[in-house]
């Protein structure tokens, strides 16, 4: 079992998320830049806590969400959003099993949100 699967298509942003959740002692990081890869590597390694980014090429959050909860009901997953309108989504992502919801860029709350779902 791995610690987080980090999923967002930008690399930068997966960067940055891992050196923020690595500083607060988070060490088990692994990462995936699309929906499918997310969904192959949840099963491989099955994460504590699931950071996933909604807007995503190939299959995006949302869907892959959806997949994640039908493979295991108890997964937890964290969406993250910017949030320019993305409100119904994010209820969305809820009512299908997502755990909480993080907003870009504003990740002051990241380490607090993940260590509540750890």
């Amino acid at each position: 079992m791995k610690g987080i699967l980090i999923v967002d298509d930008s690399l930068f942003m997966r960067s940055y998320l891992k050196n923020i959740l690595m500083k607060a002692n988070f060490e088990e990081i692994i990462e995936a830049e699309n929906g499918m890869q997310a969904i192959d590597k949840y099963k491989i390694y099955s994460p504590r806590v699931v950071l996933m980014d909604i807007t995503m090429p190939i299959l995006n959050g949302i869907e892959a969400l959806r997949e994640i909860i039908n493979y295991d009901p108890q997964a937890k997953v964290i969406m993250c959003t910017a949030l320019g309108g993305q409100q119904a989504i994010i209820q969305e992502a809820i009512k299908i099993g997502a755990k909480d919801f993080v907003v870009k860029p504003y990740f002051h709350n990241l380490v607090h949100i993940v260590t509540k779902h750890y």
